[in-house]
């Protein structure tokens, strides 16, 4: 079986880049917005709107564990909800079948869950994550309260994805094999660390 990691994070809080970073330490394939391009690829649907649906937009009549509904009446962009998500999970299984993988977000600690995928939540206080978005886009000329506003807004839908997506609560230290606070770290000295986890 393929060692597959997983890694669910708080906006801000360089989540991504350690994933990223993680994956290049351990010279493993990386999954985040890949998924999104191939769901847009299967189903000739814009990268944005695919992005929309399954992060902003989840539908929660339809659990993945089941993948139908009981809808009741014809509705064409809830079937296309659906059709969304079931190619993210195919996607995501394809690629977790390939080679030993990160995968960032989308759930993927709950659709490979069978596959018992090493399960990673990266978090951060508020101040970190102010800072962190300021470096990642250094036009950015909102205020620190707008920033925080944003960011609390972003949590919000990821917690509401990944609990009608799954049933859990998102962020729940019961739901991960380790959660990293990246407060006041740089992510860059941190991921060594955390690598020789998997190389021992």
């Amino acid at each position: 079986m393929n060692r597959i990691i997983t890694v669910s994070r708080e906006f801000g809080s360089g989540g991504r880049e350690f994933g990223r970073r993680l994956s290049e330490a351990l010279g493993i394939a990386y999954y985040d917005h890949e998924i999104i391009t191939e769901i847009a690829k299967r189903t000739s649907l814009s990268e944005r709107y695919v992005q929309d649906i399954v992060e902003h937009n989840p539908i929660r009549s339809f659990p993945i564990t089941i993948g139908r509904s009981f809808y009741p009446a014809p509705n064409p962009v809830f079937e296309q909800s659906i059709s969304v998500y079931q190619k993210q999970t195919e996607i995501i299984e394809e690629m977790a079948s390939k080679s030993d993988c990160v995968i960032v977000g989308r759930c993927a600690d709950y659709i490979l869950k069978e596959q018992s995928p090493f399960r990673i939540f990266v978090y951060a206080d508020i101040k970190s994550r102010i800072s962190r978005c300021r470096e990642r886009d250094s036009q950015n000329a909102l205020s620190d309260k707008e920033i925080k506003e944003n960011i609390a807004l972003i949590d919000k839908k990821r917690g509401k994805y990944y609990r009608d997506y799954t049933g859990k609560q998102w962020g729940d230290r019961l739901n991960y094999d380790l959660c990293i606070n990246t407060t006041n770290m740089s992510i860059k000295e941190m991921v060594p660390v955390i690598a020789k986890l998997f190389t021992t």
